[in-house]
């Protein structure tokens, strides 16, 4: 069992004020949600440990509770453990996983543990109702019927208390407080209280470290020969070495630890993983030897006790999965490599080397700071994002969301369709013939160059931009190239899947350089290729050969596409990458409104939308993808095919309505898709669905719609289509 130790004062002060507050909202008839806000390293699970017990010690009311404990990943049995250690000599409270409950029934004063993937899929037995009647919903039941109120504690509740389902199951529960435990909340407008553990106060405490150094004293590095990764991760082991020379000299046994995080894998790219290791091989660290441990889904080795502060692993490799819910308080050290966007840092990540490993601070004030060593120049600090460092925007639909169930189809196309084939090549070389690629590409061999910050601190971990002093610039060695040129070769590849395409273009782009460039050498081919003066070159060149290929092999290629049909909802969120613009509309049913860009006819259809009483809500359509609604029609060619309507709204008078705004062109080769949305609104209809829709452009301030099955557009003439009226 785990050690507990005793409180810091500032985590007696937050204990004390949380039970308190728990105290006070339960004076009140309506249920509370307290959000408890502490950072990484400040012992939330101990601060929140002691608030139970304190409450169920000191009640002077004999009110009785009863305790669910929601947590992802493992974080529910890392809780469980440290509580369990925790109430160990007192027995205030009891610790009990789901499946160990007795009589169908929380206990008073009974915390039962659950891991929320267990509960948020629509398959889990702990939801659904079964014989035996061992279920959640009903052992909440039981519960209450035996007077108790309940209390939830969600842990990390960043990762899970905002999504549909996560709603659900918390309705479910009907908890009369729900505590949300993290260091990165997302703070809710229905939070009855806020409560904030100040940062100043855990490093005050000597529980974190007091900062963070990057890079430090970088600008003195001599790189000779090796790689940015090999100079980033030889000068991370040397500063591990000599922490721990200085632990020595402190009279502790603690062994830093040093954290590699590896890029995501990339089909087509460079393995970095592979590279990783050799560097850390020349250097004497191997799984075989014990000195480096790998914390992958693959691939796990060296991980027994790694948290021991004399244990004698020495480096971790490591991914994305590690930012949650890992503790280990030796962790110095981390080293981020440069990814295709990685120009952000997670707290959650930072997370890992925050800690004090022996919970003071020491008097060499190095040991006081963590370090990261980056080839990232430029460095914000975001919170804790799912998929890991590129910014994703989330949008939501709203709550209260009725099921509309849209029959759907989606098109799945034929590989040969998706992918690049060797006839590429050809196609390729015809392009560059007639585009005098040769004589637009310079042949002087330039170093590709890496530039990094130099002496970057981070003090608090809620700025925006990481400050630094001055950079370094490394030239790009062999391994680098190559996986910059993979890089290159797989964004090339779009619309295009990369995992066959890449190495069709590689193929293409290699040939040309060695064929009419007489550059036989590849690593010289990849250099040329990514110099600024002629990558744009190069690029133009696949771009134009791809649109031939459509033209030419796409094109012509036989008709096979398989036609799948779903039921059709409106999707419970909705990711974006960073190209997106949050617009503010009130009557979106996705909550903020993202979009990359709207056309003329959608914005002003938005504004009508937006203007009419009558609209309950509506959804901006997006398309190709599954979760998006799509109709079947017959295109031009007389092939199948899936036609993503626009908008779908539902009006205050039950109607569901499909609108597809058009102007100009759009609106005369709109036949197709016309026809085939009144063929599915009148399939509908038959099904008794209250489904009205079709094409509708703006003329004269005015919107019109045509919902005939005959569609037929004139610009002189608004023969077939009537005004557009919502409020009927």
């Amino acid at each position: 069992m785990t050690k507990i130790r005793e409180l810091k004062d500032y985590q007696e002060k937050y204990s004390e004020k949380l039970k308190d507050t728990i105290n006070e909202q339960l004076t009140f008839s309506e249920s509370s949600i307290i959000v408890f806000k502490s950072p990484t390293g400040s012992g939330k699970t101990i601060m929140i440990a002691e608030t139970l017990q304190r409450l169920v010690k000191l009640r002077t009311d004999k009110k009785e509770f009863a305790f669910v404990w929601l947590a992802v990943n493992k974080l529910h049995d890392q809780s469980f453990e440290k509580l369990e250690s925790y109430y160990e000599s007192t027995n205030i409270l009891r610790c009990v996983h789901f499946e160990d409950l007795i009589d169908k029934k929380i206990e008073p004063n009974e915390i039962v543990f659950v891991n929320w993937a267990s509960v948020n899929r629509p398959d889990n037995k702990i939801m659904n109702e079964n014989e035996t009647d061992f279920f959640l919903s009903k052992i909440i039941e039981n519960t209450k019927s035996n007077g108790l109120e309940i209390v939830l504690i969600i842990d990390e509740s960043h990762h899970t208390a905002e999504s549909e389902n996560s709603l659900r199951i918390i309705n479910k529960i009907g908890p009369k407080i729900t505590i949300e435990v993290s260091a990165t909340p997302k703070i809710k407008a229905n939070a009855s209280v806020i409560i904030d553990v100040r940062q100043e106060e855990v490093i005050n405490a000597g529980m974190i470290k007091k900062q963070i150094d990057i890079n430090p004293k970088f600008a003195s590095v001599e790189e000779g020969t090796r790689s940015t990764d090999e100079v980033i991760i030889d000068e991370a082991l040397k500063k591990r070495k000599h922490l721990k020379e200085v632990f020595q000299k402190e009279g502790s046994v603690v062994n830093p630890l040093l954290l590699i995080q590896l890029p995501d894998s990339k089909a087509g790219a460079l393995d970095r993983k592979e590279e990783i290791k050799s560097i850390l091989k020349k250097q004497g660290v191997t799984t075989e030897n014990g000195k480096l441990a790998m914390y992958l889904n693959d691939d796990k080795q060296n991980l027994d006790n790694i948290q021991i502060k004399d244990n004698p692993v020495n480096v971790l490799i490591f991914k994305q999965a590690i930012a949650i819910g890992w503790d280990c308080p030796r962790a110095n050290i981390l080293v981020i490599l440069r990814d295709i966007k990685s120009e952000i840092f997670t707290i959650q990540t930072i997370g890992r080397i925050m800690r004090m490993p022996e919970f003071h601070h020491y008097k060499t004030e190095e040991l006081n700071h963590g370090y990261i060593y980056t080839n990232i120049k430029e460095i914000s600090i975001d919170e804790d994002i799912i998929k890991g460092y590129i910014t994703f925007y989330s949008s939501k639909r709203i709550s209260g969301y009725k099921p509309i169930e849209l029959n759907s189809i989606h098109i799945e196309r034929q590989r040969e369709r998706t992918r690049l084939s060797s006839q590429f090549t050809e196609i390729f070389d015809e392009i560059a013939k007639k585009t005098r690629l040769k004589d637009k590409i310079d042949l002087e061999r330039k170093p590709l160059l890496n530039e990094m910050m130099v002496d970057g601190k981070i003090v608090k971990l809620d700025i925006q931009k990481v400050e630094y002093k001055q950079t370094k610039i490394i030239a790009k060695q062999a391994l680098e190239l190559q996986y910059a040129f993979d890089l290159f070769v797989r964004s090339a590849s779009s619309p295009f899947a990369p995992v066959d395409s890449s190495r069709i273009i590689k193929t293409a782009t290699y040939g040309f350089f060695k064929d009419i460039l007489k550059i036989s050498n590849e690593t010289d081919a990849q250099l040329l290729m990514l110099n600024q003066e002629n990558n744009h070159h190069v690029l133009d060149t696949i771009n134009l050969a791809k649109e031939e290929y459509k033209k030419k092999i796409v094109q012509n290629l036989p008709e096979n596409r398989d036609i799948k049909h779903n039921v059709w909802e409106v999707p419970e969120e909705i990711r974006y990458g960073d190209n997106v613009t949050s617009k503010k509309y009130q009557k979106s049913i996705m909550q903020p409104f993202y979009v990359v860009k709207l056309s003329a006819p959608e914005e002003s259809f938005i504004s009508l939308l937006e203007n009419e009483k009558n609209v309950d809500w509506w959804f901006k359509n997006g398309e190709s993808e599954k979760k998006y609604f799509a109709i079947p029609y017959i295109d031009e060619s007389g092939f199948p095919a899936a036609f993503y309507v626009d908008f779908i709204l539902k009006l205050k008078t039950g109607e569901l309505c499909l609108f597809d705004p058009k102007e100009g062109y759009t609106a005369e080769v709109a036949k197709e898709k016309a026809e085939g949305l009144q063929k599915y609104i009148e399939n509908q209809q038959k099904k008794k669905l209250n489904v009205i829709g079709g094409i509708v452009i703006r003329r004269n301030g005015s919107w019109y719609l045509n919902a005939n099955k005959d569609y037929k557009y004139s610009e002189k003439s608004l023969d077939g289509w009537e005004i557009l009226n919502l409020s009927k």
